[in-house]
């Protein structure tokens, strides 16, 4: 039978560690974490983004990611724990998976970016190329 998204959360949720927005907070001043938010750019734009983050596409995660790619950015390269968020938690949550997967530390923000605001946490609008 073959793998459905369903199988791909529950796994992947067995695999990382996921973080509460309230926790996450707690995470923002640490210099070995860094928050990464994988939503489009539209989004972006649109719904701002956690102060402090880097964005990194979900589409171009892989090739961000691997050293050997030409599309590589030396940021992955550092030695840190990378928190992934996006805008529910669901693919924040397999993209953390794939970047463990990958040999980085990571770890997602439970219900993303819209339980971030929900928490009443800080948010900052996206520069123009902000962090990519």
């Amino acid at each position: 039978m073959p793998l459905g998204y369903k199988q791909m959360l529950e796994e992947a949720d067995a695999a990382v560690t996921s973080f509460s927005p309230i926790d996450a907070l707690a995470l923002k001043e640490d210099p070995a974490v860094v928050f990464v938010d994988i939503r489009d750019p539209r989004e972006l734009e649109r719904e701002g983004m956690i102060p402090g983050a880097k964005h990194a596409p979900r589409g171009m995660l892989e090739f961000w990611i691997d050293p050997e790619s030409p599309y590589h950015k030396e940021w992955f390269a550092e030695d840190r724990t990378f928190l992934f968020y996006c805008a529910s938690g669901w693919r924040s949550l397999l993209a953390a998976k794939l970047a463990q997967d990958m040999g980085l530390r990571a770890a997602s923000l439970r219900g993303g970016f819209g339980d971030w605001k929900r928490a009443g946490q800080p948010t900052a609008e996206r520069k123009a190329k902000q962090d990519t």
